[in-house]
């Protein structure tokens, strides 16, 4: 059965979707603009912050169902620039330990708010 997954810890959905959901087994994140808890884009700061700001809320809604890290199964990276790869690159490195998850990453039109890059993730929660 769905289940809606909502924190305090990571900023609040803007519109029609939740922060993730779950089936008890599996949870998928909302997709994570590099937005603080108080609602500040950081989209002046460098792809390096923004993807760990990005990460923080991630891993704080993980947090909320028990889960971390180590946990996630698959991450999906949408960047403005794909130019910013090794950027991006070298701060997740530091989220993961010796068996990261699968991953994508890919250049799309345009991230939402202006944003250097969103992140999603999809992990086990069993």
């Amino acid at each position: 059965m769905k289940r809606t997954i909502s924190t305090d810890d990571a900023p609040a959905a803007v519109g029609a979707y939740s922060q993730a959901t779950t089936n008890g087994s599996l949870l998928f994140t909302a997709g994570q603009l590099p937005l603080t808890t108080d609602g500040e884009l950081l989209d002046d700061e460098s792809v390096a912050t923004q993807t760990e700001q990005s990460l923080d809320n991630v891993m704080a809604i993980l947090d909320e169902e028990g889960a971390d890290a180590s946990d996630i199964l698959k991450v999906t990276i949408f960047l403005d620039d794909i130019d910013d790869f090794d950027e991006m690159n070298e701060t997740y490195g530091t989220y993961f330990d010796a068996e990261p998850p699968a991953r994508s990453a890919v250049e799309v039109g345009n991230v939402p708010k202006g944003a250097a890059l969103e992140i999603e993730a999809i992990a086990d929660v069993e």
